[in-house]
């Protein structure tokens, strides 16, 4: 018969060997597929190892004839384990693991932040923003990609083009979705459904109230309410790093080096030759034989174009950049723009922040891959200002809901007057939040060289809110969320929107439009979806930097393939598009070999 001395002891060990095991197998992945040993040459260069990069590598290593290098600035996967937990997304934003972007100081804009700067942060790490970003799984509406064609002459990116590479990227782990014609299985990246508290009906009844059904946001129709959909397996984080490299295991024909950074493309008589970057303190050059692909993403690929030439012939003449081809690089900066707002509520059903104390969380999450360490946000609502749209053009307003007090400052970068009065007085508050995210703002924005230093950050000029009609239309989705919280679902929990009754603003009276246009002026933010500075388009389109085959326009062998290719930015979150444009491009290089 077992002593309690034993029995404590097995149960102590099957705690700890599952949470050890779990971690040892994970690290060896990240570990045992970096290599040092670069080579003079290969078939493909790829600038970037983020959401984009990873994919293209992964699929073009299938092809054992293809000889492939991934560069990527930025470590491997597992060299911080939390970097897999969904719950501490937020934490790497100050990090290593994350380029340091902030705009520049913009008049009558980012009043309440630190500096007047909005960060831009982008994943810096395998596996880019899809290792450190929020798991929102969102596709976008089918009307975006329509307009690729329709708008930019971009043929073949319609949403009937792009649905396949959706599904091939997917693994649904949905039982509700799994049969459905617009999601796939057995893919690299998994989706499943949020983390759920009580609070969670509440939302879905309170957007019913308002006229808006629970919906598939990623299925016929994107309008409506619903949980949100996740890239996250068994409670870890499903990032292109982690699912299409990492768990492959080292390829004889593809080499992955990190901590390596890309300074200028060897270009000579618009022929892209190879790529100089800098790794262990040394500056080195390496030859494509086919491509240079940069998947450097929306700020550093047209960063490293400028430096090596191309790019706006006047720009590039301040600079004494020598012109090798006159393209609007940097020339439209898209991003959704952002207002997080708070509510009271009476009850404590949420993702109060007791439920993460203690060991018990820890030990449900090493052992079974769920409880509070697998949550961010819970629901998604897409809407239009004019209802009569819905199912005919994109919606214009993006809700993420979650059922805890948001006040995480590395993110919002409030300064610290506001950041003590919106912030330090309700972190322990019950609360819901919203992130209000305006998805097509008229106002765009620039990327351009600060110096000919690649290790210096671009300017971001965002000019969000410069176009009136944005701040109208964010201030109509402020009024949509009071109208969500006046709902009897929300008034149910006893939420007051009180709490943001913010002293900076008090010379208008609260809720009033100009108490929340005065808001907007504060504490709007870039979203971290920025798009488009290196946009795709029709070939006789002097606005585009690449043509639909993602070629930079008037050169050979450069391609790009990131984000920096969307003609705009897309119906929500970025990254799921992102992976189906990679998906799409990886086969479009392969049917190139084929036909050769």
């Amino acid at each position: 018969m077992l002593s309690k001395n034993n029995v404590l002891v097995i149960l102590v060990l099957s705690v700890v060997y599952p949470l050890v095991s779990r971690y040892i197998n994970k690290s060896s992945l990240g570990e045992l597929l970096v290599t040092d040993d670069i080579k003079n040459e290969y078939d493909y260069v790829i600038v970037g190892g983020g959401s984009a990069g990873s994919v293209i590598a992964a699929r073009l290593a299938e092809d054992a004839n293809n000889r492939v290098l991934l560069l990527e600035a930025g470590n491997h996967f597992d060299i911080d384990q939390n970097i897999h937990v969904p719950a501490k997304a937020f934490n790497f934003v100050p990090t290593d693991f994350a380029w340091q972007f902030k705009s520049e100081t913009e008049d009558g804009r980012f009043q309440g932040l630190k500096e007047k700067k909005t960060i831009m942060n982008k994943g810096k790490v395998l596996g880019g923003s899809s290792s450190i970003n929020a798991c929102t799984y969102a596709r976008g509406s089918s009307f975006d990609f329509n307009k690729w064609v329709t708008k930019y002459g971009c043929e073949g990116w319609g949403y009937a083009d792009l649905l396949p590479y959706f599904k091939k990227a997917e693994d649904v782990k949905i039982p509700d979705l799994k049969a459905s014609e617009y999601h796939g299985s057995g893919g690299p990246i998994a989706v499943s459904d949020s983390y759920q508290t009580r609070v969670w009906r509440h939302f879905l009844d309170a957007g019913k109230e308002m006229g808006y059904y629970e919906t598939d946001y990623n299925g016929a129709s994107q309008t409506g309410f619903s949980r949100v959909q996740m890239t996250v397996r068994n409670g870890v984080r499903s990032s292109t790093g982690l699912e299409y490299l990492g768990k492959q295991g080292k390829k004889s024909n593809l080499d992955v080096s990190i901590n390596t950074f890309v300074t200028k493309i060897k270009i000579e008589k618009n022929v892209a030759n190879g790529v100089y970057f800098i790794k262990h303190g040394r500056k080195r050059y390496v030859k494509a034989r086919r491509d240079v692909i940069l998947s450097a993403g929306a700020i550093n690929s047209p960063q490293l174009l400028l430096l090596s030439g191309v790019g706006p012939r006047k720009h590039l003449e301040d600079l004494d950049i020598p012109l090798i081809k006159d393209l609007p690089v940097g020339q439209r900066l898209d991003d959704h723009v952002s207002v997080i707002l708070n509510a009271k509520i009476n009850q404590s059903i949420g993702l109060v922040p007791e439920n993460f104390r203690g060991l018990w969380p820890r030990i449900q999450y090493a052992l079974f891959g769920s409880g509070v360490y697998t949550a961010i946000t819970e629901a998604t609502s897409f809407m239009h200002f004019d209802k009569s749209k819905v199912d005919k053009k994109c919606p214009d307003i993006q809700f993420l809901l979650s059922s805890i007090f948001i006040g995480n400052n590395d993110i919002l970068n409030y300064n610290d007057s506001i950041a003590a009065e919106l912030i330090d007085h309700y972190k322990d508050a019950y609360a819901v939040s919203v992130m209000i995210i305006l998805l097509h703002p008229k106002s765009t924005g620039t990327v351009r060289l600060q110096s000919t230093d690649p290790f210096d950050s671009p300017i971001l000029d965002t000019n969000i809110l410069n176009d009136r009609r944005d701040v109208a239309d964010l201030l109509a989705g402020i009024r949509m969320f009071e109208e969500f919280i006046s709902t009897q679902a929300m008034q149910e929990l006893g939420a007051d929107l009180s709490i943001n009754k913010a002293s900076f603003c008090a010379q208008h009276e609260f809720r009033s439009d100009d108490f929340w246009r005065c808001m907007i002026r504060h504490i709007a933010i870039s979203f971290y979806h920025s798009t488009s500075t290196c946009k795709m388009g029709k070939k006789d389109d002097m606005t585009s930097v690449v043509d639909p085959d993602l070629r930079v326009k008037g050169m050979k062998n450069l391609r790009i393939c990131d984000a920096s290719v969307f003609p705009e930015v897309t119906s929500g979150n970025t990254n799921a598009p992102v992976i189906a444009v990679a998906e799409k491009f990886a086969d479009m290089l392969k049917s190139e070999l084929r036909q050769e």
